[in-house]
């Protein structure tokens, strides 16, 4: 593959005066060039969103309708952007197809959402009106393990509600966003939607820049707090989806091999590198031999490889620094005494890639347990007491989302109810949809997305209130 990336900027294919390379995480090396745009142009993207604004927010009919036609294009074009996005990020070419497809579905969901007007008062004295109305520029960050489902989580409301926007994919994954915003040129008006791309500098000077009054962010704790400080001085409304580690809780009625190929999938989709991903295993003491082997064989049984090749499961990690963070977490596991059941060291040959693998005879206070790892490892630690996994689950900093394994659902949903975090699964686990909301407690974030409550987000509520005298 090689095409030209441009950025779109006002309706219009703009390269920029340096690129920086894509790596293919597959084989390590440089795939294709991004643009790296300078401050300037940044300006006038920030200009053109601006610009925009004022025609797009007045029109709600031809917002769904653009809306409308935006999925279409992602339906139609899925396969050739799949491509691109299984060469910068990884993944198997049939899970890049569909993340192309969850766009359009996301793209259609929100164009047929109702955006309500509640009647408050209607009596004597007054009509009392709460209208949703659109804030202005949203600066959208995104991050390398979903580029485009995680963009269009925010692109798909923020239009809708009439906002105009400038999104910076990942510097690991530049590519499918700027093919999204090329072929989104087709039916959006210029300025509507400006794709830019650059390193953690152009982020910077996004969250500073004085144009945006929303900034909507997916990405790490360290940087989200980043983008809250920088937005806090002019009060620009913050949306952060951060980061999360993950509790799976089995209670003593759980079936090991029943629930294995879900907590495994649950685990390791994407290749572990999903926030709200299992992250860690809490197994009553008596189930923990009969877990652990079931989740071995999972892991054992995985096929890993270059996401373009037939029949792969599994792909690389995204990015080296990524690749490395995994291997020295699971190494520190191991060097403190975990046994690693399957897996437990990077595979020979050139790209990111890091054997399926599943830790066992490990506690709460190893780094794998206590840290987010966002790749192909997880630790599985026994329990005697209930009362107890759930302290150990809950003490953490993160709390995205959870989930609760047994044969009774009704007990099983009284235990999630217990869990600090955004969302709790029953016997599953990232089960995620558009009208279902998506957000953290404590560090995992601020807001939510997805849903009308995702809709909400980028709305500021205005009063109208008619008086009858």
């Amino acid at each position: 593959m090689s095409e030209n990336f441009a950025m779109t900027i006002d309706g219009a294919a703009v390269d920029a005066p340096a690129t920086f390379g894509v790596i293919n995480p597959a084989t390590g090396e440089v795939a294709e060039r991004a643009p790296d745009a300078s401050r300037e142009q940044l300006d006038t993207a920030m200009a053109a969103a601006q610009s925009a604004y004022a025609e797009w927010r007045r029109d709600e009919s031809a917002r769904r309708k653009a809306l409308l036609a935006a999925a279409d294009v992602m339906f139609a074009r899925s396969e050739e952007i799949g491509r691109i996005l299984t060469l910068e990020q990884g993944k198997p070419l049939g899970d890049a197809t569909m993340e192309v497809v969850g766009a359009g579905v996301w793209l259609k969901y929100f164009a047929e959402l109702d955006l309500p007007r509640e009647v408050i008062q209607d009596d004597d004295n007054a009509v009392v009106e709460v209208v949703r109305r659109p804030m202005g520029v949203v600066a959208a960050i995104t991050p390398w393990n979903y580029p485009l489902l995680l963009a269009v989580w925010k692109i798909a409301p923020a239009l809708l509600a009439g906002n105009t926007m400038v999104l910076k994919p990942s510097p690991f994954t530049p590519l499918s966003s700027l093919k999204l915003g090329e072929v989104l040129r087709e039916v959006l008006p210029p300025g509507v939607l400006n794709v830019v791309t650059g390193g953690d500098e152009l982020g910077a000077w996004m969250t500073g820049h004085d144009v945006p009054r929303k900034i909507s962010f997916t990405g790490s704790v360290a940087t989200g707090k980043r983008v809250a400080a920088a937005a806090a001085p002019d009060l620009k409304r913050v949306t952060l989806e951060l980061g999360g580690n993950d509790p799976a809780i089995l209670l003593d009625d759980a079936d090991p091999a029943a629930v294995a190929p879900k907590l495994f999938g649950g685990a390791f989709q994407n290749n572990g590198q999903v926030c709200s991903a299992i992250k860690r295993v809490y197994v009553p003491e008596a189930l923990y031999g009969d877990v652990v082997d079931a989740l071995a064989e999972q892991a054992k049984a995985a096929k890993v490889g270059n996401g373009l090749e037939e029949g792969v499961q599994y792909g690389p990690i995204n990015n080296k620094p990524q690749y490395e963070r995994v291997s020295e977490l699971v190494a520190d596991a191991l060097a403190g005494g975990a046994r690693a059941a399957a897996g437990g060291k990077p595979i020979d040959g050139p790209g990111y890639f890091f054997e399926p693998t599943i830790l066992a005879d490990i506690a709460d206070g190893a780094r794998i347990v206590d840290e987010e790892q966002f790749g192909p490892a997880l630790p599985i630690i026994k329990y005697t007491d209930l009362d107890e996994a759930l302290a150990r689950a809950n003490g953490t900093h993160f709390g995205l989302s959870g989930s609760v394994w047994s044969a009774d659902a009704d007990r099983a949903a009284d235990v999630a109810g217990r869990l600090e975090c955004g969302t709790a699964w029953v016997n599953t686990h990232l089960a995620l949809a558009p009208h279902q909301p998506f957000g953290g407690f404590k560090w995992s974030g601020v807001g939510v997305e997805n849903g009308p409550w995702g809709l909400y987000g980028f709305t500021e509520m205005q009063v109208i209130h008619r008086s009858k005298h």
